[in-house]
């Protein structure tokens, strides 16, 4: 769980009032984050956009290391452990056709 400190959350309400405020205070670094709160929980943070960029960045990372571990596990799997497709669609009832 993440943790704020009282000047990193405000309410849905006084954002709109003071947006530009709060905007300028996280981009500037005055705050690392601000959360949101709508009816006593928090329902979003504003972060700097270099933050969510780099939090995208990692996050296409570790998809591509899962990806890369699915097929380096799949390059292991001696071919006698492959199922056949057809054999499988019909196990299921289904047929390329469909």
């Amino acid at each position: 769980m993440v943790a704020y400190a009282q000047n990193e959350l405000t309410s849905a309400t006084e954002i709109s009032k003071q947006f530009g405020k709060y905007l300028s205070n996280v981009s500037s670094g005055a705050v690392e984050k601000l959360a949101i709160l709508k009816n006593n929980k928090i329902e979003a943070v504003l972060l700097p956009a270099s933050v969510y960029e780099s939090l995208m960045a990692l996050l296409d990372d570790k998809e591509d290391e899962a990806i890369l571990d699915t097929i380096e596990t799949r390059l292991q799997t001696p071919k006698e452990a492959y199922r056949n497709g057809q054999n499988v669609l019909e196990a299921l009832g289904l047929s390329v056709d469909e």
